[in-house]
């Protein structure tokens, strides 16, 4: 199950997009009861779909590398998801970031190389 976009830039090999994470996305059953996240295995699912699909069409899944998750993903957050394709390396790289009233803020990074 996908977020929401609210918005999507492209140029070249790089994308942004803005995504509403709604609180009802089964990806929040359980995980966790009394303080739902957003698990990181949906973070990096949603990264290959739109990098996938949107800069690197028929490449899959190989490894990950340097994978980082610096803030939670609550129910009802807004996101922007940066995707940056490295063809010459077949690396994806991507950054979430918040984006609340006070600013922006990195929730997880990392590269996953494609093949």
């Amino acid at each position: 199950m996908l977020p929401i976009e609210r918005s999507r830039q492209q140029q070249d090999q790089s994308v942004t997009l803005t995504l509403q994470v709604e609180a009802g996305l089964f990806w929040f059953r359980g995980h966790f009861t009394d303080l739902p996240i957003l698990p990181g295995v949906a973070q990096l699912n949603w990264v290959m779909h739109y990098g996938v699909s949107l800069l690197a069409p028929g490449k899959q899944f190989a490894v990950m590398d340097n994978i980082k998750f610096q803030q939670p993903v609550l129910p009802d957050s807004l996101l922007q998801l940066r995707l940056d394709w490295d063809a010459a390396k077949s690396r994806l790289s991507f950054r979430y970031s918040l984006l609340k009233e006070e600013g922006e803020q990195i929730a997880s990074s990392g590269k996953i190389q494609l093949c």
